[in-house]
């Protein structure tokens, strides 16, 4: 943990090519050789660091299999639905916001980091559409929508560049960004309430 934790703030602070392997064990306090040993190079490193950032720990669980994905999962009604979604995918982007452009920024010049970039890229895309397809299931989807084509909008709200320019540049409140995550998947995505 001491090591990932200290190769993420390394990311961070000078990017990926400016972070050393000497760095990471210096700030972890660990020999150059327990950093390889324990996790292993610079791209194993920043994968783990991006892994742990999406989950929220260094649980061997898979973001589909925790509690409250499988809760979103079973939720009938859409506005808890979407608003569950909304704070889940919110904290996600607080979480990666620092370390998303190290990763996407490697992606352009690095091939293994590539790799880890298009996987993430992927597993967003799976994200999204589990979310919109449970929308489908239970009848809240917009008419006018499919499952393929509402879940790279849904991407959109995923993504952490929103989060960095609404609550790190622009000051919003965590709270506020949540209610507006909420309220365009609400517009983009939901069928519009009857009447009664």
């Amino acid at each position: 943990r001491a090591v990932v934790r200290a190769a993420e703030e390394l990311f961070v602070e000078r990017g990926y090519a400016g972070t050393t392997i000497d760095a990471v064990a210096e700030r972890a306090g660990v020999s150059r050789k327990t950093v390889f040993t324990s996790v292993g190079g610079k791209a194993e490193l920043l994968k783990l660091a991006w892994d742990w950032a999406l989950a929220g720990d260094d649980e061997p669980l898979d973001v589909a299999s925790r509690p409250v994905v499988q809760s979103m999962m079973a939720e009938r009604d859409p506005v808890r639905l979407v608003g569950t979604w909304a704070a889940f995918v919110s904290e996600i982007s607080a979480r990666v916001a620092d370390l998303h452009p190290v990763l996407s920024g490697t992606a352009r010049s690095d091939p293994e980091i590539a790799a880890i970039d298009e996987t993430s890229e992927r597993n967003l895309l799976g994200g999204a559409t589990a979310f919109v397809a449970r929308l489908a299931a239970i009848g809240a989807l917009r008419e006018d929508l499919t499952v393929g084509t509402a879940a790279p909008q849904a991407t959109l709200l995923m993504d952490p560049m929103p989060y960095r320019r609404l609550v790190r540049r622009a000051g919003w409140s965590f709270e506020d960004y949540v209610a507006w995550v909420a309220a365009t998947a609400s517009a983009m995505l939901l069928r519009p309430a009857s009447p009664e």
